[in-house]
């Protein structure tokens, strides 16, 4: 399906996926509520529109990449979103990490009107996105999918077709419900290190090589040794994140143990002003309740 494509949200994670979709030669329409995002859309060669609805207007694929599921929904269905304007055969890619419940409920509505719809969230932080590296994990109908692989395969190089309408984020929350997990897991060993009197650099090189060593410990533990605390993926996120995960299984009648848990020890984060942090500085609430900083410049 050619043409052109619309974008909605070009944020840490939408900006540079908009980016390689300009750079892969689609032509981009984008639209963002903080006008300074447009810029470097608008030096590569894409075109600003004045709403979701103006996207949809002039295009058959519209994509969605904002942050939380009610946001989601007033881009895809709200009084200038995309419904108002989509005609029949067109298709919504929501790509963010919203709620699968309610992504299958706006499937359902943008049916009605003849407009289908693929959930489609990624995973490869702001790195992968500007690599174009991520994993795209899509929900939705087989001839759906197959329509817009041609814009997965130019934002990300892993490409997970999961099955129906809500699929790709339920998947999607299983994979970053482990990851958040275990950067608690990995803030609480280091700041018991710390307290024992280790060389958190000593931690670092003996994990990697053991039994305790993961993709999420190599990513973590850098930051944190670094005191780099950069938003890739904030505090925030880390907690809307979490709380999907754990309202879903409650939809569905699944205890998460871990997952209650850690949903508390992000707000604890969020409650200490860590807000717009990295997810990795929630190290810091372990370091205030155990009196000490963990840094690469320790010494055991």
């Amino acid at each position: 399906m050619a043409g052109k494509v619309g974008f909605i949200g070009l944020g840490n994670m939408g900006g540079p996926m908009a980016l390689n979709l300009v750079k892969a030669g689609f032509e981009l329409l984008v639209h963002d509520i903080n006008p300074a995002r447009l810029a470097p859309l608008v030096a590569a060669g894409a075109t600003v529109v004045a709403s979701p609805e103006a996207a949809a207007a002039e295009c058959r694929r519209t994509i969605c990449m904002v942050e939380t599921t009610a946001q989601a929904e007033a881009v895809i269905l709200g009084d200038n979103g995309f419904i108002k304007s989509a005609k029949q055969g067109d298709i919504v890619l929501c790509m963010s990490t919203i709620d699968p419940l309610a992504a299958r409920r706006i499937a359902e509505r943008l049916a009605e009107t003849g407009v289908a719809m693929v959930d489609a969230p990624v995973s490869g932080g702001t790195h992968g996105a500007a690599a174009a590296t991520l994993s795209v994990i899509v929900g939705g109908p087989d001839a759906t999918f197959a329509a817009c692989e041609d814009l997965f395969r130019a934002m990300g190089k892993n490409v997970f077709h999961v099955g129906g309408h809500g699929l790709g984020l339920a998947m999607k929350l299983i994979n970053n419900m482990l990851g958040q997990i275990q950067t608690i897991a990995i803030a609480e060993a280091l700041v018991l290190g710390k307290k024992a009197g280790l060389d958190p650099r000593k931690i670092y090189e003996v994990v990697s090589v053991s039994t305790g060593n993961s993709v999420h410990f190599q990513n973590r533990v850098p930051r944190m040794l670094a005191r780099n605390f950069a938003p890739g993926g904030t505090i925030d996120i880390s907690y809307k994140d979490q709380d999907l995960q754990t309202s879903f299984a409650r939809q569905l009648g699944v205890p998460l143990l871990m997952a209650n848990l850690s949903l508390q020890v992000y707000q604890m984060g969020r409650a200490a002003g860590l807000n717009k942090e990295d997810g990795s500085a929630i190290i810091k609430v372990f370091e205030r309740l155990a009196g000490v900083t963990v840094s690469s410049g320790d010494q055991s």
